[in-house]
């Protein structure tokens, strides 16, 4: 049964303002799915990629380093 927690809350970054190549990421699923689901902001009906929480944690990090 799929209740209202389980709907992905989509956000974007605050630094994503240009209206250009954004992703959106929903991290409401860590605690209930373990996953960040990503898709892209230009197309909200198109694919998305769940990634496990941690491999996402570790992109950010190496994102957040550079």
């Amino acid at each position: 049964m799929t209740t209202r927690t389980d709907s992905p809350r989509w956000f974007k970054s605050s630094y994503s303002n240009n209206g250009g190549n954004c992703i959106e990421v929903a991290t409401n699923l860590i605690a209930s799915r373990g996953v960040v689901p990503v898709r892209d902001s230009k197309r909200p009906g198109g694919p998305v990629l769940d990634f496990a929480a941690g491999v996402f944690a570790t992109f950010v990090a190496g994102i957040q380093a550079k």
